[in-house]
């Protein structure tokens, strides 16, 4: 999993990260808001974890103008700040979860563990689709019961996107936004090509076309 930790505390920060690290985790730390929002619209992540008191842009703010941006990476605000009030800005702002300073490891693995069931990211990169399809993100692999057919790096991260976003319309510009730094960004059609080849890979009854809106991941 890909996550970003944002945490200006050096001790803690590296205490976070390592643990991270230990589990497997690609972790990229940062250290103000500025630096965060740098990497936010330059690459893609799994999972956000933002302090909230930090320089520059705070946590609240930085995760406020993610969701308006339409980015909607998972996000676990970890802070001390702990009043009542405190926590209903954090969700307020778009967060997934809050997890109070100081706190223990464990606690956060049993968050971050929360967020992966809720939002289907798997530990292992195989994602099920149906009984007899599964997605392999590490390998960029579908595998079905007769065969591997290879896919593209983009092309597993659309489906990915569409499968965690399958109880909504997922639109072009969502994708874009959420898939793509903004230098790199595709046209329509190279995303319609990319569904195109997804609905061939897996089935047209597993992606629906809605005219003129965007596409839903269809989940039995």
């Amino acid at each position: 999993m890909k996550i970003l930790l944002l945490e200006d505390d050096l001790i803690l920060n590296e205490i976070i990260e390592e643990h991270l690290v230990l589990q497997d985790n690609d972790v990229i730390s940062t250290f103000s808001g500025y630096e965060a929002q740098n990497y936010l619209y330059s690459e893609t992540f799994d999972l956000l974890l933002l302090d909230v008191n930090v320089p520059d842009i705070n946590g609240f703010e930085l995760l406020k103008e993610l969701r308006a941006q339409n980015i909607k990476t998972p996000a676990i605000f970890i802070t001390s700040l702990n009043m009542a009030d405190d926590m209903q800005k954090g969700f307020e702002s778009g967060c997934d979860d809050y997890i109070k300073k100081p706190f223990d490891l464990k606690e956060l693995d049993l968050r971050i563990n929360n967020i992966k069931r809720f939002f289907n990211i798997s530990p292992q990169n195989i994602t099920i689709i149906d009984e007899k399809i599964s997605l392999d993100n590490e390998n960029l692999t579908i595998i079905t019961e007769n065969k591997k057919i290879q896919i593209t790096k983009k092309e597993s991260e659309v489906l990915l996107y569409l499968i965690k976003n399958c109880s909504k319309i997922v639109s072009i510009e969502e994708l874009t936004l959420n898939l793509w730094a903004y230098v790199d960004s595709p046209t329509a059609s190279t995303i319609r090509t990319y569904i195109k080849n997804l609905r061939k890979f897996i089935g047209e009854d597993k992606i629906s076309n809605i005219r003129g809106v965007g596409y839903r991941f269809n989940k039995k």
